[in-house]
């Protein structure tokens, strides 16, 4: 219902993501079209609409994903980001025409720069005013001068303002700060538009010879690439679901994320500005050419679509202080070694640029040497030279040209490629393949691309310890065993599924940033070992027995950091964890319940399958369960899951406010029960 007070205003619509091949109409007034689902989209439904209590207004959404494959990976289907409805009057901002830059920064003053575009949906011209307010971190404020802009009917103009601020609290990955800036649009002194955007102070660039600098401090981009999926949630992602995964990330030592391959919604960009995460902003995973297993994916719509999807992705996220490149492609099957490959670049880069140009453009090269990119100037059309594994091209072409500016787009997880970062100055860092496991891209019966540091569920795994040792200070040890030298698989416990193995020889290995390791198998120490300077983790051949198991690392001589495990025995109940014990009554915030395997004394039984079923009472709800298992093929929007490696979660969220139990049972074992506080939002 639209109130008789609305008439003469403008009404919008915004969908931040419909998956894919959109129509909207109003009232049976067909609005447009819109093919890609990762991009947000605006539709005025102001001609259409009908005003007070017995006029209602129908919006209708059709999305056709009926041409298939048509990815990789797991999209989703339909509205599945946030959707909002926008008032404002005849004469407004326009909607993301807002930027703010801060082309001068140093520790005593920094400038920022206001740019508001106005937009006049009315026949007559006008003068308007335009300032901007800023609000800093420690509450300080700023006020721009007012900059006068007359607009005429039916058309934009752009106002620009400067403010300066006195010893500005920098943006940087570790203490992001956050400014705020308001910009009203004024008629005469009644403000009759304004725009809020949160923006951060800081100044970066990439040095041929010695990689990336931020605020004028030399770091390594230490990143990971994620796909917009959070697991058994789907493709629809609340907010605290990312925010618990950035968190791990966190911990892990990440300080950088590469949306892979299409843009996220704003809420994640948001948590990045927040948290202190770089971010690879990319637009498109296909240009011309299909991707196999996907012939039906963005190629069959970029040529007609490229432009405008290109201007909504940057136009919306220019503010966002995380996002540091831009990438227009991941491994482009179009031919760079023609002109008409090159072309293609060339005219998103200049559009990216031209919108923003605060930031460096690139692409994520796929097989470069055999587009012979390094060779037929293609290199030298990028700001930054991004390229996908292989990171020895990417060493041999900087090499070749050190005036080069090298960055690894996407990268395995192997040692020899984190010692090219480690021990190259001009290497400005890396994004892995991948955050976090991530659904589809498999083959049946797997139903999920495991190539994660950390499971769907949010579980560690091995590869996530390695990397901590390698990216993090704080002291640190983690036991691992080696189950299969070929593909240096590594499991996480004491408890081997056959107990015949007690006396035979095992390898173990102990990640580790300290500078040695005692390794101790009930109490008798197996010798210690120095930290190997080639990132390779602690080694031990022993033969095995059951019962505890322990490390402990050392830094001039003092323990700073142990772990070990214990050897589970038979399996007695069911134990119930949550990660926090008060959630918020909205959409947005969710809580993850684990439910545990354990025997008698609480040492997790890891090898069992027992079906855990989960039941609630209160004002919540139990939106989804899930394992770690990438072969599991039981619903996620159930009620009960196998355990794997002994435990299965489950997500909740609250649907009022009150008390919450959720209880977990297994037949023939003990269950539990954990309590939530629902709260308002």
């Amino acid at each position: 219902m639209i109130p008789e007070t609305n008439k003469g205003k403008r009404v919008f619509i915004e969908f931040e993501g419909i998956m894919a091949n959109s129509d909207v109409w109003i009232n049976g007034h067909h609005l447009g079209s819109r093919p890609y689902g990762y991009v947000s989209q605006i539709y005025d439904l102001t001609e259409y609409l009908n005003y007070g209590p017995d006029s209602p207004n129908v919006i209708a959404v059709r999305v056709n994903n009926s041409l298939q494959p048509a990815s990789r990976w797991y999209t989703g289907a339909g509205i599945y980001r946030h959707v909002t409805l926008i008032t404002v009057n005849d004469v407004h901002l326009d909607h993301w025409g807002v930027f703010v830059t801060t082309p001068e920064v140093s520790a005593k003053e920094a400038v920022v720069a206001i740019q508001a575009e106005v937009i006049n949906n009315g026949k007559n011209s006008g003068t308007y005013k335009v300032r901007t307010y800023v609000t800093a971190p420690d509450g300080r404020t700023y006020t721009s001068e007012t900059a006068n802009v007359t607009v005429r009917g039916n058309s934009k103009a752009i106002a620009k303002t400067t403010i300066k601020i006195d010893n500005p609290l920098l943006w940087d990955i570790e203490a992001p700060n956050l400014y705020t800036a308001v910009t009203q649009l004024l008629s005469g002194t009644r403000v009759i538009d304004d725009q809020s955007n949160d923006f951060g102070i800081r100044d970066f660039h990439f040095d041929p010879e010695t990689g990336f600098y931020l605020n004028d401090k030399n770091i390594k981009i230490l990143g990971v690439c994620l796909h917009h999926d959070g697991g058994a949630v789907g493709a629809a992602v609340p907010a605290s679901a990312w925010e618990r995964r950035l968190k791990k990330l966190k911990e892990v030592g990440c300080n950088a994320i590469r949306t892979g391959h299409a843009p996220m919604d704003p809420t994640f960009l948001d948590l990045c500005d927040r948290m202190g995460f770089l971010v690879m902003n990319e637009t498109f995973d296909t240009w011309t050419a299909a991707k196999n297993h996907a012939p039906y994916g963005y190629n069959l719509h970029f040529e007609e679509w490229w432009d405008k999807d290109t201007r909504d992705i940057v136009r919306r996220d220019r503010n966002h202080p995380s996002i540091f490149i831009y990438s227009v492609g991941n491994e482009i099957r179009d031919n760079l070694n023609s002109e008409e490959g090159q072309e293609r670049f060339v005219m998103q880069r200049d559009m990216v640029k031209t919108l923003d140009p605060t930031r460096p453009v690139t692409i994520a090269l796929f097989r470069p040497n055999q587009m012979n990119v390094y060779n037929n100037g293609f290199a030298e059309l990028m700001d930054v030279v991004g390229q996908n594994y292989r990171v020895n091209e990417l060493e041999q072409a900087w090499k070749d040209d050190p005036n080069r500016k090298v960055l690894g787009t996407e990268n395995a997880r192997d040692r020899m490629t984190w010692l090219a970062l480690r021990d190259n100055p001009f290497m400005s860092g890396q994004f892995l393949w991948t955050g976090f496991d991530y659904l589809g891209e498999s083959d049946c019966p797997e139903v999920v691309a495991d190539h994660g540091l950390f499971d769907r569920t949010g579980g560690w795994k091995p590869d996530a310890w390695q990397r901590q040792s390698w990216w993090t200070d704080k002291p640190m040890v983690r036991i691992v065993r080696r189950v299969n030298p070929e593909v240096n698989r590594f499991i996480a416990d004491w408890t081997p599924a056959n107990m015949d193995i007690i006396g035979e020889t095992v390898s173990v290995a102990v990640f580790s940033n300290c500078e040695e390791v005692e390794l101790f198998l009930n109490g008798e120490s197996m010798g210690v070992v120095e930290v190997p300077d080639d990132a390779s983790p602690c080694e031990w051949e022993i033969d095995y027995a059951p019962g505890e198991i322990k490390a402990i690392g050392r830094i001039n001589g003092k323990i700073v950091a142990e772990h070990g495990y214990q050897t589970a025995s038979r399996a007695r109940k069911v134990s119930l964890s949550t990660e926090k014990e008060v959630l918020k009554n909205t959409w947005d915030d969710v809580v993850y319940i684990t439910a545990t395997i354990e025997d008698d004394k609480g040492v997790k039984c890891p090898n069992g399958q027992e079906k855990v079923k989960f039941m609630i009472s209160g004002p919540g709800e139990i939106i989804a369960v899930d394992n770690a298992d990438i072969r599991s093929h039981e619903r996620y929007k159930t009620n009960e899951k196998t355990s794997y490696r002994g435990e299965v979660v489950a997500i909740v969220c609250a649907t009022g406010i009150g008390e919450i139990k959720v209880y977990a049972s297994s037949s023939g074992l003990e269950g539990s029960m954990v309590r939530i506080n629902a709260v308002e939002n």
